[in-house]
């Protein structure tokens, strides 16, 4: 489903952000990417769609080059992978509705979007996403008066809205508390196994990679230092991948928070 060849990328500073990686993620596979921060873990996850571009390698998703992509072929690949980001990336002054149907951009012309003259199916579309993560009652409220949670699942209903083949997620839920952040995680999940959507997610918490991922990969200075099922992966591989023994504010709960 996705394949990494070689793949390195070097700042125009000289920092290295990834370098010489060589992955295959499978289709319908829940993928955890974990590491300290400045690992590489947005940086991997952000070439996938071509928010970065990478320096050297290769990137393939379904047999074909999204690295080498241009024009019509590169919107119609990145069509088909949803993008949920840390800060939720809302249009807090528009209606939860609103924001759910920019998903649904790419499937129409920009002067149709900019107006906002999206059909009937799309709304539709749109309020079926809403359901999934249980906040369709949410759909004509503004954006910001939701809680941090809420929003989190408008940005996931937002990538559901573009009906895709892949979610990325990145660090979906380092700003909410334990019992929210536990929430996310189960929609996350349940849309992976309800919907056999391939999910790369970022995270910081150990216990939460350990509970959801079916597959972690450990990245360390932009390189991969492990890459195995989740029962393989010990306390000692997790002081590999940070380079010394685990935190404890890099587990989650009540103490953690």
């Amino acid at each position: 489903m996705i394949e990494f060849r070689q793949v390195s990328k070097v700042y125009p500073n000289g920092t290295v952000g990834l370098r010489d990686i060589n992955l295959t993620i499978h289709r319908g596979e829940f993928v955890v990417i974990v590491g300290l921060s400045g690992a590489g873990k947005s940086t991997l996850l952000r070439s996938i769609n071509r928010l970065h571009d990478i320096t050297h390698g290769e990137i393939w998703i379904d047999g074909q080059s999204i690295t080498a992509a241009t024009g019509k072929q590169l919107r119609r690949m990145r069509r088909d992978i949803g993008m949920i980001f840390q800060n939720f990336n809302l249009v807090k002054r528009s209606s939860v509705i609103r924001n759910v149907l920019s998903g649904r951009v790419a499937y129409h012309s920009t002067l149709r979007t900019m107006l906002g003259l999206f059909p009937k199916e799309d709304v539709e579309i749109a309020l079926r996403a809403l359901e999934r993560v249980n906040i369709r009652e949410k759909a004509y409220v503004r954006a910001d008066q939701l809680s941090g949670g809420q929003q989190q699942r408008v940005s996931i209903a937002r990538a559901l809205a573009q009906e895709p083949k892949i979610i990325l997620a990145d660090e979906p839920v380092a700003s909410l508390d334990p019992l929210t952040t536990r929430q996310v995680m189960d929609d996350l999940k349940r849309i992976n196994r309800e919907l056999g959507i391939t999910t790369v997610v970022n995270l910081h918490f150990v216990d939460l990679a350990r509970e959801y991922a079916t597959r972690i990969i450990g990245l360390r200075a932009g390189q991969v230092v492990f890459d195995g099922p989740v029962e393989a992966a010990t306390d000692d591989v997790f002081a590999e991948i940070y380079g010394r023994p685990i935190k404890q504010d890099e587990l989650l709960g009540v103490d953690a928070e």
